[in-house]
């Protein structure tokens, strides 16, 4: 990928997708022929051997009674979710429709959890039948799960989500502190957790998630360690015997310029040193960390072709036939205050071209009658002719499901795994 040397500052470097002989290669393919052999494009593709790498990273640097778990809300393509069955330690989701992928994988029962702050009696029901870990958000659905248990006949294991005091600082979304949707306010917590003792229910431990999307390895620490003392404590003002505690993850990818990717190594020898404080609390507890993006988001590309160059009052527009319909986040319509450009590249019809080294500053488009429909803009990118393909990095979490597919009718893309 080309990058302007007068741009400060640059993205973080992409090199976990080879290019031989001037070709971007993906699982060991190169892009062209694997254009070819998806039929069409845009498509999504993920390449399982970054994913395998991804987890081996993790389990390198984390100590290993560390119990990892995938959010299936980051990528719930199927096809990715039975790969990562093979490589976890778990799954989380966050749905009836992900709990239906979930339960079609291998992963037992019992290492499947539900989370979210609006279950509906039907997904209560269906969660407690298969015998799932239920992450309960409030009163209310601690009342609901109890009902449904006895309806049942089944003595279900839930943990309580916790909306803890704190945040994950320099976090991109913070899920806890102040008022919030998420779980139930720490101070509430004790008392909850007393009546819930003698509803039908067991109570297996708690969930404290306080932010995603972190680069920093010092807040993420400063998290773990205030997740950690809040755990230790309200489980003592309750009489609570912890076995299950899910502190989340935080941890980020590096997506726009001037980012780096996050120090994994400082955050497992934090972990480790707290891990023997925590089993002498509580002897039979299991800690679990549960990623979605950081086990999937750097696996994916979303790839899109050319299919028109026009000049406007001095400025190139690459027109292709993808956009904000499929890649919303890359839009710049997923939560950016500011948008700015997710890592991107041309990939040409003729390899032989990309040794040029000619650059052009474009922006790169979508087919749909909104200003919003922007990939990429006013970026220094190699020259790029009608036919291309155009790649965007950082593409194998939160891309396709989270984007509005339905919008102005075009087709759907494709997604493989390679």
């Amino acid at each position: 990928m080309h990058a302007d040397p007068r741009q400060k500052p640059l993205h973080a470097e992409q090199t976990a997708f080879p290019i031989v002989d001037g070709m971007l290669h993906v699982g060991g393919m190169p892009l062209d022929r694997l254009a070819l052999r998806v039929g069409a494009t845009p498509f999504y593709v993920y390449d399982r051997a970054l994913l395998r790498a991804r987890v081996a990273h993790l389990r390198a640097h984390l100590p290993a009674q560390i119990a990892l778990h995938y959010s299936i809300k980051a990528n719930p393509m199927p096809a990715l979710v039975q790969a990562m069955a093979q490589l976890v330690d778990g799954f989380d989701v966050a749905s009836g429709g992900e709990l239906s992928t979930a339960l079609d994988t291998p992963m037992p029962v019992q290492h499947i959890s539900f989370t979210g702050p609006g279950k509906s009696l039907a997904e209560l029901r269906r969660a407690l039948a298969a015998g799932v870990m239920l992450h309960v958000e409030s009163e209310r659905e601690a009342e609901a799960v109890a009902a449904l248990a006895q309806e049942l006949g089944v003595r279900p294991g839930i943990t309580l989500r916790i909306n803890p005091p704190f945040e994950l600082k320099s976090s991109g979304m913070r899920m806890g502190g102040g008022a919030k949707p998420f779980g139930v306010d720490a101070e509430a917590a004790p008392a909850l957790l007393r009546r819930l003792a003698g509803q039908g229910v067991q109570v297996e431990g708690l969930q404290i998630f306080c932010g995603s999307q972190s680069l920093d390895a010092q807040a993420i620490m400063a998290a773990q360690s205030s997740s950690f003392e809040l755990a230790l404590q309200l489980a003592g003002e309750a009489g609570l015997s912890l076995r299950v505690l899910n502190i989340g993850g935080g941890f980020g990818i590096p997506y726009f310029p001037g980012e780096r990717a996050l120090e994994i190594a400082p955050i497992g020898a934090h972990l480790a040193q707290w891990l023997p404080r925590l089993r002498a609390a509580h002897p039979h507890l299991r800690v679990v960390m549960e990623m979605g993006r950081y086990l999937v988001g750097e696996a994916g590309l979303y790839v899109s072709r050319v299919i028109d160059r026009k000049q406007s009052r001095g400025e190139v527009f690459l027109v292709v036939d993808g956009g904000l319909h499929h890649h919303l986040a890359a839009s710049g319509n997923f939560g950016q205050v500011i948008r700015k450009n997710y890592p991107v590249t041309i990939v040409p019809q003729q390899p032989q071209r990309s040794g040029g080294g000619a650059t052009e500053r474009v922006s790169v488009v979508g087919p749909l009658c909104t200003p919003l429909d922007v990939l990429a803009a006013q970026m220094l990118l190699p020259a790029a002719a009608v036919g291309d393909l155009v790649v965007v990095f950082q593409s194998g979490a939160y891309g396709l499901s989270a984007s509005p597919t339905a919008f102005l009718g075009h087709p759907a893309p494709a997604e493989v795994l390679v």
